[in-house]
């Protein structure tokens, strides 16, 4: 076998730091599709009940302490006037979701579903970065087509083959806001499922087109491609609410942990041992747990605080459903007013060393 070939097989756990752990990953994906696919052939149908319980499990029990432990690990051995300055930004854009959210819900909708393709796209871009390599992708129209492509997929994809329940779950988060606020839209919601199925298929070959021209026989390509096409059938065959459900603690969260191995930990940093977090870099064992412990109750009030203020403000939290769809539907809105200062303040403000931080 040539070296070409060798180089360019792809191999469900990837011989590369953070190897092991992507191929958890995959194969936690592939898993999925297989019991779907199964269910599907034998005439199983999953209740959106069940389907519920499931994202809340994946969503809440099992994703949400990564994205706090994601801010946490970026604000480490900052300065003061930083962390201090990172922290008023990232309340105020929540401030100003929560605010068009009620003026405009379905504008909301649009921006929510918009921070999960971008936060999918551009972290899942940061892994590669980090592991397998980018090689492929030669200029910064590529790496953004190669986002948009991966990021597309958790929404595009589930638009198009899961069009019914993705309509009532939109329909119930805008309720949430403004009852029957998605009416006057949802007529012409065939019409936009089929438009976005076709310019996403269009995306997905052009960034997979290109990619083979420009690819150099390193294997980065071809890793692509394979999770790339995973992507799209991990989509197609779930049913949308468990496969969004899983798909961030499974995929997204297990792959940020995989850049973090990758990435060398003697980074360049702005201060060494200041800043509010400071107690975490002590030589006193004592302290540092008793920080990390005060660390993650603030963190917890301060993120289930901002889920009761906003259940709060709103007239109807659970859309007019029942529960646990409710409890999805209220979940999905907060966490994308949470995920935009993740992607915008988190990443592309920070950009000396974000939560995607790579070398």
């Amino acid at each position: 076998m040539s070296e070409h070939a060798s180089r360019s097989t792809v191999r469900l756990v990837p011989d590369v730091a953070g190897g092991t752990t992507l191929g958890v990953s995959r194969a936690a994906l592939l898993a999925l599709i297989a019991v779907f696919a199964g269910a599907t052939l034998v005439g199983v149908e999953v209740s959106l009940q069940t389907q519920a319980v499931v994202y809340l499990f994946g969503m809440v029990a099992m994703n949400l302490p990564h994205g706090g432990f994601e801010h946490f690990n970026n604000l480490r051995r900052r300065t003061t006037e930083f962390q201090l300055r990172y922290v008023g930004l990232y309340l105020g854009s929540i401030a100003a979701f929560v605010a068009l959210l009620f003026l405009a819900p379905v504008a909301g909708l649009a921006l929510a579903i918009s921070v999960a393709v971008a936060k999918g796209g551009h972290g899942g871009l940061h892994v590669m970065d980090a592991t397998y390599g980018t090689d492929h992708l030669q200029t910064n129209r590529q790496r953004a087509l190669a986002a948009l492509v991966r990021g597309g997929a958790v929404m595009a994809v589930p638009i198009f083959f899961f069009p019914e329940t993705f309509h009532t779950f939109s329909a119930i988060m805008v309720d949430i806001f403004e009852p029957g606020g998605l009416t006057a839209v949802s007529p012409y919601f065939d019409t936009t499922r089929w438009l976005i199925g076709a310019g996403y298929g269009a995306l997905v070959v052009a960034h997979l087109g290109l990619g083979y021209l420009r690819s150099s026989g390193t294997g980065s390509y071809a890793a692509d491609l394979f999770e790339t096409l995973l992507l799209v059938a991990y989509f197609a065959v779930v049913p949308v609410v468990v496969a969004v459900g899983l798909y961030f603690p499974l995929w997204y969260s297990a792959r940020q942990v995989a850049r973090t191995t990758a990435v060398d930990d003697d980074t360049a940093e702005e201060s060494n041992g200041e800043g509010l977090l400071a107690v975490l870099d002590s030589n006193d064992t004592r302290l540092v747990a008793l920080g990390a412990w005060g660390v993650l109750i603030a963190g917890s009030i301060a993120t289930f605080g901002l889920a009761a203020l906003l259940w709060a403000l709103s007239s109807r939290p659970l859309g007019g459903a029942t529960l646990p769809i409710g409890l999805v539907a209220f979940w999905s809105i907060f966490i994308s007013i949470i995920a935009l200062p993740h992607v915008v303040i988190g990443s592309w403000y920070d950009r000396d060393r974000g939560i995607w931080y790579v070398p």
